[in-house]
């Protein structure tokens, strides 16, 4: 009776005034915490199905947990054929597991996220003047939910986001509390990324470098998410479900918890491992691949506890005007396995998915032949 209620009112308010007068204020999500709210506006309210399953409780569920991997021994052949055999299992039916010994130190990780705090904690009028929702004109964007003016609801989450290449944000663009850690984390994220699609491309059965020639290491995105501690957890998310518009993405994640990936119609937990980071296949990497590696649903709880802070790096040309043109990878096409998408620019994908926001509902479907 009271999701019954609860939708009724949802139908009963004028959601785009409100939505402009949250944005207007600039202040996101945190500014809301930080004035006491203790009930969370309606545009923050999700159907009752989204949260339905926050306390699935299936004794098989411990069952499953994401893949965690040990890059560590990669210069060893034996140990390689044994990394890249892992990580194309884990892109082919999880399509994220996490990995340590990746090369990043601890001190460099522990940073980026003290850094991300550091931004949001800042003196609110710094921070307003990068607030906005324009990507061209602004090399550092900061705001609240991008998709807020087309998503059926508003995530719990405040998030600022730079390229870090093909074209570097200049240095003196980068906000001054984070500026040196970002660019060191990014520079060092690059080089991984590099790795991993070395590893994809070989469990793909390609060469070595197969993906960097085709430039999916060529851009890279640094999303810093920053989810305030919410009074009524229960009736909202941090993140709806969703897949990432990338061809890859790390994700470093701090203590606190939320991640959760759909498996096997499951929510499945992401538990933060010290020291690890999070990798996932994105869309544009399932489209070449002709969908031999998945692009999987994930979603981010509310929570009392907070803030969590977690570091996206998106390998992706975003809105860029490159020309190149991806479809399904000509090497691993037959007779018996055809082309399931139709080619395209990064820019016109990310402009789809954009466009339509987190409705939980996939963008690849959009591309298939």
């Amino acid at each position: 009776m009271v999701a019954t209620n609860r939708n009724e009112v949802q139908t009963n308010y004028d959601r785009k005034t409100e939505l402009k007068a949250f944005d207007d204020t600039k202040e996101g999500v945190k500014g809301l915490v930080d004035a006491g709210v203790t009930e969370i506006p309606r545009i923050f309210h999700h159907p009752p199905d989204e949260y339905s399953i926050h306390d699935f409780s299936d004794p098989e569920e411990t069952q499953y947990s994401i893949p965690v991997i040990d890059l560590e021994g990669l210069f060893d052949s034996t140990k390689q054929k044994e990394i890249v055999a892992k990580v194309g299992d884990a892109s082919e039916t999880w399509g994220f597991f996490q990995i340590v010994n990746h090369g990043i130190p601890v001190d460099v990780l522990e940073e980026i996220k003290n850094g991300v705090r550091r931004f949001y904690e800042q003196d609110t009028e710094v921070k307003k003047e990068l607030y906005g929702r324009d990507h061209v004109r602004n090399p550092v964007l900061y705001n609240s939910n991008f998709d807020l003016y087309s998503a059926p609801a508003t995530n719990w989450r405040d998030t600022f986001l730079c390229y870090m290449a093909p074209t570097p944000t200049k240095a003196e663009d980068l906000p001054e509390v984070c500026r040196d850690i970002l660019v060191e984390y990014s520079d060092q994220v690059m080089k991984l990324g590099k790795l991993l699609f070395d590893l994809l491309s070989e469990a793909l059965g390609l060469k070595p470098s197969h993906l960097n020639d085709i430039d999916c290491s060529e851009g890279l995105l640094f999303l810093g998410h920053y989810y305030p501690p919410c009074p009524q957890p229960e009736l909202t998310l941090g993140t709806t479900k969703h897949a990432d518009n990338s061809f890859l993405t790390v994700l470093l994640q701090d203590h606190i918890g939320g991640l959760q990936v759909l498996h096997q119609n499951k929510w499945i937990d992401v538990p933060p491992v010290p020291g690890a980071l999070v990798v996932n296949i994105g869309d544009l990497l399932q489209l070449i691949s002709n969908d031999r590696f998945k692009s999987i649903e994930h979603r981010v709880l509310a929570n009392r506890r907070g803030p969590r802070v977690s570091i996206a790096s998106f390998f992706c040309t975003g809105f860029l005007p490159l020309p190149r043109l991806y479809g399904p990878i000509k090497e691993l096409l037959s007779e018996d396995n055809p082309p399931k998408y139709r080619e395209t620019t990064v820019r016109d994908y990310v402009a789809y998915f954009n466009e339509k926001g987190l409705d939980g509902t996939s963008a690849l479907s959009h591309f298939m032949v």
